[in-house]
């Protein structure tokens, strides 16, 4: 799966460098985007557009990537699992890759937005987009720390299934409201999905040793003192 999301960013990310003949789905879905606008003429879905987008920014999404880990660790330290502390440096390590990844691409590629205007001296380009990638990594990062500390697998499976949906969504609030072509788009999921994928890749090495000691605890909750003779 990440090297097909990367063969995907790189297919991608040489096209818009040469101009190519894919960027002619940008332009196509631009226009069946402003095609819908004018049909269904709702104000609604044009404020909840912007909304969604607005979700990609760096408030709320880092804060709500360090909050995930912070109560990922606080749940980690009760249930007396090692290293139960890493998802702090780990929520601190993504948050600085965002623009670590994202800013010297924008500045390399310098693609003009949907509405054709030059780039001005203080912009870095709309390529990749840096709020897909924001809330993609950042919340993407929050349920993948969060989530084994849940216990319950059907838990774990809505909060990963509903951080899905809310980073699709930002994605296409984006395309919805002007702001991205689809390819900024597309190509910040694939750079999120890889980055994600050597996130899972290292909580592997831990995860085992933590989700046995939350099941013990959750077995036996005399240990938490809340059992027996406990305050």
């Amino acid at each position: 799966m990440p090297l097909a999301l990367a063969v995907v960013f790189a297919l991608v990310s040489w096209q818009v460098a040469v101009d190519g003949p894919l960027l002619a789905l940008d332009t196509g879905t631009r226009h069946g985007v402003r095609e819908l606008h004018h049909l269904l003429d709702s104000t609604l879905l044009n404020h909840l557009g912007a909304a969604l987008s607005d979700l990609g920014g760096g408030v709320p999404a880092v804060p709500v990537l360090l909050l995930a880990a912070a109560l990922a660790a606080q749940r980690r330290r009760r249930a007396g699992a090692g290293r139960w502390w890493l998802p702090l440096p780990t929520a601190g390590v993504t948050a600085l890759l965002i623009p670590l990844l994202v800013v010297p691409a924008k500045s390399w590629f310098a693609r003009p937005g949907p509405y054709g205007l030059p780039l001005a001296p203080d912009q870095w380009g709309w390529y990749p987009s840096g709020h897909t990638a924001t809330s993609s990594i950042a919340y993407g990062a929050a349920a993948l720390l969060l989530g084994p500390t849940l216990g319950s697998s059907t838990a774990r499976q809505r909060l990963y299934g509903a951080t899905a949906l809310l980073c699709l969504g930002v994605g296409l609030g984006l395309v919805w409201s002007d702001y991205h072509w689809l390819l900024d788009v597309v190509a910040s999921w694939c750079l999120a999905g890889v980055l994600l994928w050597f996130l899972v890749r290292f909580q592997d090495r831990f995860q085992d040793r933590f989700q046995d000691g939350f099941q013990e605890r959750a077995e036996d909750p005399s240990q938490d003192g809340r059992g027996p003779g406990g305050a």
